[in-house]
């Protein structure tokens, strides 16, 4: 998946949903647009370079920064399964 692509914003619902996450500190479950899946604690949101991001931790060990708009879907009991619409 190239990092060099275009940002494209996710929907302001979803974006919020995982904000929650992360001033919760939540495990999610993540499904990524080339089909990775990666589980791990919501840590913080940030922008860089025009690009939005997600840091996970993982199993306490692995820490991920995510591009939002490569977030397939993202599950948690307390916010159900959400599907991440631009």
């Amino acid at each position: 998946m190239s990092t060099n692509e275009e940002y494209q914003p996710i929907n302001c619902d979803d974006y919020d949903n995982l904000e929650l996450a992360c001033q919760r500190r939540l495990v999610l479950t993540i499904t990524l647009r080339n089909g990775d899946t990666v589980t791990g604690m919501a840590r913080d949101m940030f922008l860089r370079k025009q690009v939005e991001y997600l840091a996970i931790d993982e199993s306490g060990v692995n820490a991920h920064e995510l591009r939002l708009d490569h977030i397939v879907s993202f599950v948690h009991p307390e916010l159900g399964i959400v599907v991440v619409s631009e």
